[in-house]
């Protein structure tokens, strides 16, 4: 009978010693907000979704410690461990990191240790995955992607400057990135062997182990495009851009048992309910046991452009079911033509329609969400991230919802209140009808469809997502798709799309 040999532990060290002096601040630039969170709390929530990674340990620059455990403290890592002051160089961090790792260890036991710099907030799960499935074979892996730009060796002669030596065959170059993955044995081996040689420095791990570990072969991992460094200022904004569009692949469905058990007892309020999507979500959710109170104009009367009418509808079905915990608003008026030739009146409804109601019912719902730790779910369209002609209100309005999403799901996530944004591509509804007329069959989404999607993000812990409904998604189909991937592809699709 084979004997199971249990896998090593899998370890990620964050290296976070870097002082932001490249970018211009006076604190280190792994705690600069982007997207409404610090740098570092980016890359710890990867890790800490990483089913592939055991625990994490981060190396944070001298005086800045307390930092981070605040930052893990508020945002609930579990898998962070030991949080302890880097070292005044890169090769010493990494040092520091090796001797925290030995701690405890039993004679003969190893790890999987991946080195990462903190200041790489877009790293997907695919390369973390890659990597640990590299080390069942490696003592030690790198990531890196093909480098698109040719690269020059030059010298310099005095005053005349810089000229070229050599230009290298660009399909043998790469670019290197982390995380840099090795076994513990390996890489402690590495920088043992290197503490012999008075000259030791270097810049990343893989080169130590390549100079002084020769006859240890370094396995390639693919990198990513989008795990780029965060080091000049130009930098934070890319990163910022980048989490602004990145789209969220929505939740998997759940069973019907369990849609049952998870709605049951639940109030769920939709203005916008009278037709489309707001009355196939009510639908839907009443169809599970929920209590639902579906809004709208045609209907009920409500108009969400009346804060009184707003709260009015909340504070009934507070008053008849002791609690809300979901608020969901699909409501929305598309008025097409040129800004110049539109008139005040149908200015003022789009505002408020489209953003004013979005903003009341949002500040109508704070006190019922908190009390249940719910969720408010709000909607965009697929032109969001570039205007277009004659779609100027709406456009405009609607990439609105995708940032107040990302602002109220920061300012609520200390009361539990999640806040998410649904992005359908063009899907028939009324709405839509009434606008351009009946089209071809097959070339739109369900409003079925985005509603069942909906109902999934009500139910999920995700916040400050735009999650993107889509008939196909190409790059979602390779199944390794990152959700700054799915950006891309979306963002091109936006470009045809309403």
């Amino acid at each position: 009978m084979s004997q199971h040999i249990a896998k090593p532990r899998t370890t990620a060290v964050i290296l976070a010693g870097g002082t932001g002096q490249r970018v211009g601040l006076s604190i280190p630039k792994q705690l600069l907000k982007i997207a409404g969170k610090a740098v570092i709390e980016h890359t710890l929530t990867t890790f800490e979704k990483a089913d592939s990674i055991d625990d994490v340990i981060v190396l944070m620059a001298p005086g800045y410690v307390p930092d981070v455990e605040k930052i893990v403290a508020k945002a609930g890592f579990k898998k962070v461990s030991r949080i302890i002051e880097g070292g005044a160089t890169r090769n010493e961090t990494t040092e520091r990191a090796i001797a925290a790792l030995g701690e405890g260890l039993a004679e003969g036991e190893d790890l999987n240790v991946l080195f990462h710099d903190a200041v790489r907030p877009l790293l997907s799960q695919r390369v973390i995955d890659d990597c640990v499935a590299a080390l069942e074979r490696y003592q030690a892996v790198d990531v890196a992607i093909p480098s698109a730009d040719t690269i020059i060796v030059t010298r310099t002669h005095g005053e005349d400057g810089e000229f070229i030596t050599e230009i290298p065959d660009r399909s043998r170059l790469r670019r290197g990135q982390t995380p840099q993955a090795f076994k513990l044995s390996t890489i402690r081996r590495a920088y043992q062997v290197a503490s012999g040689d008075p000259n030791f420095q270097a810049t990343d791990d893989c080169s130590v182990v390549l100079r002084y570990l020769p006859d240890v072969p370094i396995h390639v991992v693919a990198g990513d495009e989008y795990n780029m460094k965060v080091t000049q200022p130009v930098d934070v904004f890319i990163a910022d851009k980048l989490f602004q569009l990145a789209s969220t692949a929505a939740p998997e469905q759940n069973g019907e048992e369990a849609y049952r058990e998870l709605l049951t007892g639940k109030t769920l309020v939709v203005f916008g309910g009278s037709y489309g999507i707001g009355k196939d979500i009510a639908e839907l959710a009443e169809s599970y046991g929920a209590t639902v109170y579906a809004l709208g104009r045609s209907t009920t009367g409500t108009h969400v452009e009346n804060p009184e009418e707003v709260d009015d509808a909340l504070s009934k079905a507070y008053a008849e079911t002791g609690r809300i915990d979901y608020v969901v608003n699909t409501a929305g008026v598309l008025r097409i033509g040129k800004l110049a030739e539109t008139d005040n009146a149908t200015i003022e409804e789009a505002l408020k329609v489209n953003y004013l109601a979005p903003v009341q019912i949002a500040r109508s719902s704070y006190k019922y969400l908190a009390e249940t730790k719910g969720q408010l779910l709000l909607y965009t369209s697929s032109s969001y991230t570039r205007g277009r002609a004659e779609y100027s209100l709406y456009s405009s309005t609607k990439a609105a919802m995708v940032n107040l999403t990302q602002a109220l799901s920061d300012e609520w996530a200390a009361d539990g209140i999640r806040v998410n944004c649904i992005n359908p591509e063009r899907t028939a509804t009324p709405m839509r009808t009434k606008a351009f007329g009946q089209e071809p069959a097959g070339t739109l989404l369900s409003s079925e469809a985005v509603a069942r999607t909906s109902l999934d993000v009500l139910l999920s812990e995700l916040t400050g997502h735009v999650i993107d409904v889509r008939q196909q998604d190409p790059t979602a189909a390779a199944g390794k798709a990152s959700g700054f991937e799915q950006a891309l592809a979306s963002v091109l699709d936006r470009q045809n799309g309403m």
